[in-house]
């Protein structure tokens, strides 16, 4: 069994923030001569969650629209208390650290419209990226 193991840092820009690191994913698919198999992509922060969707801007302000109604700012959370940013981890809680995503012929098996988003709940800030992919191969 075949495996290969990296990662890279994400800077990001705002509060919040959708990071589109496809590219960076792709990369390492192709670095690691994994044919068929699994990657991983895990993001090893509390306040930071990873989406696969599209790359449309009035889908990403739909999304940060959706987040910020369902979980505001500033509404009484007991970690509020501790520091400013319960909001941020309840965020992450609903998306995820992970996602896993198959890989066949070399290629990852997202869609055609599907992109590969780190979700930032607590920015501006840089967030490493660990990636893991496990060939059968």
């Amino acid at each position: 069994m075949k495996s290969y193991s990296a990662e890279f840092k994400v800077r990001t820009r705002a509060a919040m923030d959708f990071v589109n690191i496809t590219d960076k994913i792709l990369q390492a698919v192709s670095k690691s001569g994994v044919r068929d198999g699994l990657i991983n992509v895990f993001i090893p922060h509390t306040t930071v969650g990873i989406f696969i969707n599209e790359d449309e801007s009035g889908l990403r302000k739909d999304v940060e629209r959706t987040l910020l109604k369902l979980i505001p700012e500033r509404a009484n959370y007991a970690h509020d208390e501790v520091d400013y940013n319960a909001h941020a981890h309840l965020k992450s809680v609903i998306l995820s650290p992970s996602t896993t995503i198959p890989i066949n012929d070399g290629k990852l098996m997202i869609g055609t419209w599907q992109s590969i988003f780190l979700a930032e709940f607590d920015g501006p800030r840089e967030r490493r990226v660990l990636i893991k992919v496990i060939g059968a191969d």
